[in-house]
Order: structure tokens, then C-alpha cells, then sequence
């Protein structure tokens, strides 16, 4: 999802409201067919992890402390289990080398590869992440939304914002544009992202043509010569 730019897009208060975080001001968000405000604080931390934009922490938390409060949710079922939870969501996002760093020592790249390791430590089937890419290296960038990737296909459902169009179109099943505070469009990247909506949503010409390789949509801004 993106925002365009007449106005705010909405984008991290749409992800609000499917996180249970926000009422929304009309119909009903629902969470495994049960209305989400039904459901008690609790239960619902095991059915859904959010990663919101920022991760700031006052206090001089170690980074599997951090990683580790992933884990809050599921009290009592074993420190096994939560070590092994802890241990393979810190590999899988490449942060178990600086584990034993102060969370507020990290820079912002670092910051942003142990927030989603938290995220996934805590083993939940909805995933909802506000630009996880944002601060994020090239090869990070690819990392995080190859996790996403392999995370939908294993069955969970992941809902991300991104502002990069070109890893919407090459990961995503679905996207949705944003503009005003509604969905401009909505449907799979090859459908959606049309030079037409592209250009008229962000009023900046673009050219949208098929990878050679892969077919998967490219997008660029058209420039002058």
C-alpha cells in the first residue's frame, strides 16, 4: 500500500485498524471471522504481530531482550520453545551477531533488522508491518520481504506498507493504493500498477513494462532527457 500524495494516504491507520489498534469510524474489521474488538487483549497477541514504523525503547534493552518480548504473548508453554523461537527468528533476519548490543545502540538499519526478528519471534498467522524496508539496506530490503514472501506461502496472511513501488510489484500477491484516504485501486501488482493510475496517483509520469526476465511489472518515473 501507498499513499498518494493529494493528502494523507491513511496508509498506518488502515494497518491500525486491522491491527485492532484503532476502532474504524465504519463496518467492521474481523480477525479469523471474529469481529477484532471481540477479541480479548490476549488471545488476540497470538493471532496477530504488528511492527509499527518506529521502534524506539527508553530503556538500554539488549537486542534478544527485545527479540525476546516477541514471546510475551505465549507465557508458560515452555522456554524451549521460546528459546528456539527467539534463536530462529534473530538467524532468519541476520541479527544474532549483535544480540548482546543495547537495542539503543543500533543504528537505524540494524534498528529496523531486529524489530521484524521480534515480529517474527512472536509466531503469529496475521502479520501486519508498517515499512519494515524503510531503513533498510539493498540486500535487507530483499531479505525482509523474502521472509514475507515465504511466510504467505507457509499459510499466514502478511499485510505490509511499502512506499517502493518496485518491491510491491515483485512480492505481493495483492496491492492496494492509497490516495486521499481511500483505495485508489486494488488487485494483483500486474493489474494495478498502470502507467494511467500510477501517473494520475502520484502526478509524476511513470512507465510501467515487464521484467525481461520474469514478466513481474517494473515501474520508473519518466524522466527528461
Amino acid at each position: 500500500m501507498r499513499p498518494g500524495p493529494r493528502g494523507p494516504g491513511g496508509k498506518s491507520t488502515l494497518l491500525g485498524a486491522l491491527a485492532a489498534d484503532l476502532r474504524p469510524a465504519a463496518g467492521v474489521v474481523r480477525i479469523h471471522g471474529r469481529p477484532a474488538a471481540d477479541w480479548p487483549t490476549a488471545e488476540l497477541a497470538l493471532r496477530r504481530a504488528v511492527l509499527p514504523q518506529s521502534a524506539d525503547l527508553a530503556f538500554p534493552f539488549r537486542v534478544e531482550e527485545v527479540v525476546r518480548m516477541g514471546r510475551a504473548p505465549w507465557a508458560g508453554v515452555g522456554r524451549d520453545e521460546d528459546d528456539a523461537a527467539v534463536a530462529g527468528a534473530m538467524a532468519v533476519t541476520e541479527v544474532a551477531g549483535f544480540a548482546d548490543r543495547p537495542f539503543s545502540a543500533l543504528s537505524g538499519g540494524e534498528r529496523a533488522r531486529a524489530a521484524p526478528a521480534r515480529v517474527l519471534a512472536q509466531r503469529a498467522p496475521l502479520l501486519l508491518l508498517d515499512e519494515p524496508t524503510a531503513a533498510l539496506d539493498l540486500r535487507h530490503q530483499e531479505l525482509v520481504l523474502r521472509i514475507c514472501r515465504e511466510r504467505a506461502r507457509a499459510g499466514d496472511a502478511v499485510v505490509v506498507v511499502l512506499h517502493d513501488l518496485g518491491l510491491a510489484a515483485a512480492y505481493a500477491h495483492r496491492v492496494a493504493i492509497l490516495c486521499a484516504g481511500r483505495v485508489a485501486a486494488a488487485g494483483p501488482p500486474g493489474e494495478v500498477f498502470t502507467a494511467d493510475l500510477l501517473g494520475e496517483v502520484y502526478r509524476q509520469p511513470v512507465e510501467v513494462f515487464p521484467h525481461p526476465g520474469t514478466g513481474a511489472v517494473l515501474i520508473t518515473p519518466r524522466r527528461g532527457s
